[in-house]
């Protein structure tokens, strides 16, 4: 029995799941979520409804949503779903299995002593148990009841891993531990890579749901050692008429050039203009 085992797959693959939900297309609203399809389902796994809705409301708190208690007070309703939650044990031998064919042969002839019951004979031998979450969300105006967003479905799984070689085990892994570990001592193998949730074009920056974070009148601090002031900065908007001068600056400078040659070009006030080609000569006295 792993019990505990069970349950950090469970809540390692809901986590997952609910990490790559992206709510900050709804930062700043007033939200209502509504988890009236989560149901709890009985049994004795101890990740259920609760923890689903209680990370739920994490992430969208941390994605800069004004979560609100009763659906009258919030501009948009969030509704959450969960379409699997589940887990699935494995467990595979490279050898020869148990069998127990040739003590009942031997039982059919009556002077033949007993045979007793061939064990395993296994090389190596492998237990492993997975875990699947599906989850989405979409958002709706609480009074037109218009569509605002949706995330789509976001999978997730996770498992754990348990070998054993030559009955010296178990090395433990899979996606719930950091490194592949011997049980009997401190031995570690490995490391495994750190998947946060992807990181999306937008202003606020992205929330590890999995991680410590520290927020600054609702807005997420990305380091504890930068200063408080480039901490809570938001990106400056781009002045329009930065872009304007910028944009026109050489046009206006041709166009005073070319003006100030024909001012050059112009005859001076109160002379007469030359004309233009040979004069014409005098026409000569007739004889």
């Amino acid at each position: 029995m792993h019990e505990a085992t069970d349950q950090m797959v469970l809540s390692e693959a809901v986590d997952h799941s609910i990490a790559a939900i992206d709510f900050r297309p709804l930062a700043g609203k007033k939200v209502f979520l509504d988890t009236t399809y989560i149901k709890s389902v009985k049994g004795a796994a101890f990740v259920n409804a609760d923890y689903i809705t209680s990370s739920l409301r994490q992430q969208v708190v941390a994605a800069g949503c004004l979560l609100q208690e009763n659906q009258k007070d919030a501009e948009l309703v969030i509704e959450a779903r969960c379409g699997t939650l589940g887990s699935d044990g494995f467990q595979t031998t490279y050898g020869i299995p148990a069998s127990n064919t040739v003590s009942t042969a031997a039982q059919l002839l009556p002077s033949a002593p007993a045979v007793p019951t061939i064990p395993e004979i296994s090389l190596a031998r492998r237990e492993s148990s997975e875990a699947a979450a599906k989850i989405a969300a979409f958002a709706y105006d609480r009074e037109t009841r218009k569509p605002v967003w949706q995330s789509g479905t976001s999978q997730a799984t996770a498992s754990a891993k348990d070998l054993w070689v030559l009955g010296v085990g178990p090395f433990q892994g899979g996606t719930i531990r950091d490194r592949t570990r011997f049980v009997a001592g401190d031995i570690e193998f490995g490391h495994d890579d750190n998947n946060g949730m992807p990181v999306r074009i937008s202003d606020r920056p992205p929330v590890d749901y999995t991680a410590e974070v520290h927020f600054d009148e609702g807005w997420p601090l990305l380091s504890n050692d930068l200063p408080h002031s480039m901490l809570s900065a938001k990106p400056d908007p781009v002045e329009e008429s930065e872009v304007a001068v910028a944009g026109f600056e050489e046009p206006v400078e041709a166009a005073a050039s070319d003006a100030a040659k024909a001012e050059k070009e112009k005859p001076a006030a109160g002379k007469p203009e030359k004309p233009s080609g040979d004069k014409p000569k005098p026409d000569k006295p007739k004889p």
